[in-house]
């Protein structure tokens, strides 16, 4: 009963905000939202600083419209989601599987759940290293501590945030006073996140002045950026020499793509889709809510995504872009294998003296010794045109006259090289948001900057474990009779949580690479699908009755939607395709894809009949 009438009570605020109009329904939305802050919480995790970062460091400013345009077509769907959830006050799960496909349902809910446990545990690493990089002095694991010290450490701080977030889910659970203080809670951890980045921004502006009509370029969207390098490094490529330009502009366009696909995905992932509907009817809203719904996905969740993601790519771009220190340039290998970033740059520049070792090889190899290396490789170069076989030629060329140096003539080679190419090659070094705290220091000192970046960094990674959790529970309690209802989304939270914990043993090395190419793709690849079955949703007239939007309404949402299905769809396109390359991972996503998509057909056929016949 309580519950019904704190509903009650908040309808009667809104329809009474309504009738006044003005300020009134602006001081009611304020006050009555929620839901869009619960997603601003889980979208700004990990995964959008580093995508937020590396964007800065590859491409300087010039890449800012990406990800506001990644989450206005997110805003869109959202609210497509919620004014269908809310005109109808069915279940999302219920409704797709009734109206459109029980195997877009199940595929939805399936890849919700994978996506909250696995991605759980890179948040629960962000966490444990910004207690262990900035919050905490000496550090929570000495230099000294053995292998089986730092794992029982890491564990046991996990497990002590693990309670945390579960303590603060299970307030959500109880509403009244409980629910207020969590959303009061993810408020403070979102506005604590906001401030501590955008503090970034105002001090590079006082003390170095920021080029704000650069800047603000950034915002308009340049799709020449997917087939060409951008910003600074376009510069330093024309002074390259035009034997290597087209090497580091392939390895650099390539990077572009995978940070700006990246960046597009983190914005609004497969399992916020779920989060949203289910957060608005556990508060009990319905049709009078719908205005407060897009207002609040506007203020709560897209706001505060595009000020933080801009002001690190601001922050990323003034700190890194094109910038490297005085010892990664010098011709002393010693003294640049002193540099911070010379382990991150090691790859493309040994991938750079082996393209020139490569060409020179063969351009020294006659003719007869080309034909025998070709007749060695058989039928695996038989197709390939002569400008392909040529590259791969040299290409092989260049790894064995690699191999044949020794350390230290590879390391002289690289120390040689000219300065261009080291400053390409430490553009696609990937910073970390500890390095940005370093900003700060000529203005905070060293331990002011630790903890205000800091706090920053805890708070993306703990409010977006506490979301995952939720959203995991909604996705048990979706699965679980009535009786059983409050139990299963215990579990559920449980089962995130705990998977999160497992960090340490999980997610590094292989496993981390595998787990994150399979979850993430699975999740593009489950992206547009759940966008279209909005799409079909929010034009089925036999779900939404007289609710369903007509005319100019129904015009404007369509194009909408379609804008961002279309987004989706290529989005989603892109990553599959870098991945079927890769020989483990290709075949499994294939397989994925193929097997989904005939049991979405099936789901089609097996709808039942009059559902069909109402939503002709």
């Amino acid at each position: 009963m309580a519950e019904s009438s704190k509903v009650s009570v908040d309808r009667e605020i809104l329809v009474a905000a309504q009738q006044r109009g003005g300020l009134s329904v602006l001081g009611a939305f304020t006050r009555l939202s929620g839901p869009g802050w619960l997603q601003s919480a889980i979208t700004l995790g990990g995964g959008s600083l580093s995508g937020a970062l590396f964007l800065g460091v590859l491409g300087g400013t010039s890449m800012l419209w990406l990800q506001l345009l990644a989450i206005t077509m997110g805003v869109i769907m959202l609210s497509a989601i919620s004014y269908v959830t809310l005109s109808t006050g069915k279940r999302p799960f219920q409704a797709i599987n009734e109206y459109v496909n029980p195997v877009l349902g199940c595929g939805w809910l399936v890849a919700t759940s994978a996506a909250n446990m696995i991605w759980c545990m890179p948040q629960f690493s962000l966490s444990f290293d910004a207690l262990n990089k900035n919050l905490v002095r000496g550090g929570l694991v000495s230099a000294e501590a053995t292998e089986r010290t730092d794992l029982i450490t890491k564990l046991g701080v996990s497990a002590v945030l693990l309670v945390l977030a579960l303590v603060l889910v299970i307030l959500n659970e109880r509403r009244g006073l409980a629910a207020k203080i969590f959303d009061w809670f993810l408020k403070a951890l979102v506005g604590m996140v906001v401030i501590c980045f955008f503090g970034v921004v105002i001090y590079l502006m006082k003390e170095h002045g920021l080029p704000w009509n650069e800047i603000l370029s950034g915002f308009v969207p340049n799709l020449n950026q997917w087939n060409e390098p951008t910003g600074t490094v376009a510069s330093i490529l024309t002074e390259t020499p035009e034997t290597y330009r087209a090497f580091w502009s392939e390895k650099i366009v390539a990077s572009q793509r995978d940070v700006m696909i990246g960046a597009a995905a983190t914005a609004v992932g497969i399992n916020m889709t779920f989060l949203l509907p289910y957060s608005m009817l556990a508060r009990g809203w319905d049709r009078p809510f719908r205005g407060l719904a897009r207002f609040d996905l506007a203020t709560g969740m897209a706001i505060p995504y595009v000020i933080v993601t801009s002001c690190v790519v601001i922050a990323a771009a003034f700190s890194f872009h094109g910038k490297v220190d005085e010892d990664f340039l010098n011709s002393d290998p010693n003294i640049m294998a002193e540099s911070s970033i010379f382990k991150g740059a090691l790859a493309g520049l040994e991938s750079r003296v082996q393209f020139e070792l490569g060409n020179d090889a063969a351009a020294a190899a006659t003719s007869e010794e080309k034909q025998s290396w070709k007749d060695q490789q058989g039928a695996e170069v038989e197709d390939l045109q002569p400008a392909e076989l040529d590259a791969l030629f040299a290409q092989e060329l260049g790894v064995t006259a690699w191999n044949e140096l020794s350390s230290e003539e590879q390391t002289e080679r690289m120390a040689a090289l000219p300065d261009n190419d080291k400053r390409l090659a430490a553009t696609l070094v990937k910073r970390n948001a500890f390095q940005l705290s370093q900003a700060l220091e000529p203005l905070l000192g060293k331990d002011y900057a630790n903890l205000i970046f800091g706090l920053g960094v805890l708070g993306m990674g703990f409010s977006t474990i506490i979301i995952l959790m939720l959203i995991n529970g909604y996705v048990f309690r979706e699965l679980a009779p009535d009786f059983l209802a409050r139990p299963a989304h215990i579990a559920g939270c449980l089962v995130a949580g705990l998977c999160g914990m497992m960090w340490p043993l999980v997610w590094q090395g292989e496993s981390e690479f595998w787990l994150g190419i399979l979850t993430s793709t699975f999740g593009m690849m489950l992206l547009p699908i759940a966008y279209i079955t909005f799409f079909f949703m929010m034009n089925n007239r036999a779900l939404l009755g007289d609710q369903k939007p007509r005319g100019a309404s129904m015009v404007i949402w369509n194009l909408l939607m379609g804008f961002s299905v279309l987004g989706a769809i290529v989005a989603a396109g892109s990553s599959i395709w870098t991945k079927m390359s890769n020989p483990v991972a290709g075949p499994t996503i294939i397989g994925i894809g193929v097997m989904f998509a005939l049991m979405t057909l099936v789901g089609f056929a097996a709808r039942p009949k009059q559902t069909t016949e109402q939503s002709a």
